[in-house]
């Protein structure tokens, strides 16, 4: 789950913020960095603190490209440097968030989960209500990935309060629904996978759309409402096929053949597997064919 906001995101909202001019080598390093050349991005940081030892905007990018290399010691320390150099509570926000994925990326999680809080605690100052919500998904995914589903829940829940339009509303209620899926409370993994699947029929991409209605599709499979999921599935397998997403058609092929196998046609659940397996195949997706592996092992001899 999975889901970072752009460093354009925080970078505009840098710009907009500050009264100042932000150098062009600090400005070009946080371009290069949201297109993922770190090479230019380090030369870009280098010039401007070559120039001011204090450029907080090139301490801050420099910061961020030591996080992702995961060179924590190095990231805290440009990022300590610039929070030095900030007054402001949004400024110092910023800084925090990035400090906490820092910490996130270098595994730390304990110690992300507390610069999380501080960056809550600066955003309510702030009056920044994006990085209260970003900063409460983070915490929820630490926690979900630890099997800590409650806490997780607890976050996704006060995140989705905080949610400003329909893709951050599904967002929200797609980690809510699986948090749930995870607990075995099944009806209410449905209501909110119904809620992310209407948000991202209106407003998200292709994939979102494809991606909602399979797990949708699943939830029902879980609570063996068997006429639901097949309605879910067989719409998006049909969706995938017009637009050409194979990817999509294969996993909810094999997600159809779980709903066949589980009402006795183990003829049809047979052919969608193979279905799947061919789709595999042909477009070399390795990771894919793992997935149906894993998801249909046995099920014809259940």
């Amino acid at each position: 789950m999975k889901k970072h906001f752009t460093l354009a995101f925080l970078f505009n909202l840098l710009i907009i913020n500050n009264s100042y001019a932000i150098s062009p080598d600090a400005a070009d390093c946080n371009i290069a960095f949201e297109r993922g050349d770190l090479q230019k991005a380090i030369a870009k940081s280098a010039n401007a603190l070559s120039v001011d030892g204090k450029d907080r905007d090139a301490l801050m990018c420099r910061g961020r490209i030591h996080g992702v290399q995961k060179n924590l010691a190095a990231a805290l320390a440009d990022l300590t440097a610039a929070d030095a150099l900030s007054s402001h509570p949004f400024d110092k926000a910023v800084i925090a968030l990035l400090s906490s994925h820092a910490y996130k990326a270098s595994q730390q999680y304990e110690q992300a989960i507390a610069s999380y809080q501080q960056t809550i605690t600066l955003a309510q100052v702030a009056k920044h209500k994006g990085f209260e919500r970003l900063s409460n998904l983070a915490i929820g995914d630490i926690r979900f990935n630890d099997k800590q589903y409650d806490q997780a829940l607890d976050h996704y829940l006060k995140a989705n309060l905080l949610d400003a339009n329909d893709n951050e509303r599904a967002d929200s209620f797609e980690r809510i629904a699986l948090a749930y899926h995870k607990k075995g409370q099944h009806d209410a993994a449905i209501e909110n996978g119904v809620k992310a699947f209407l948000m991202r029929e209106k407003s998200g991409s292709l994939d979102q759309y494809a991606q909602t209605s399979i797990q949708l599709g699943r939830y029902y499979v879980a609570a063996k409402d068997y006429v639901k999921a097949e309605s879910t599935l067989n719409r998006i397998i049909k969706f995938a096929k017009e637009r050409g997403g194979a990817y999509y058609e294969a996993q909810g092929s094999y997600v159809m053949a779980q709903v066949k196998a589980a009402t006795g046609d183990k003829a049809s659940a047979k052919t969608l597997i193979e279905h799947a397996k061919s789709i595999a195949t042909n477009s070399r997706d390795s990771e894919l064919a793992t997935e149906i592996e894993t998801e249909t092992r046995d099920l014809l001899d259940r």
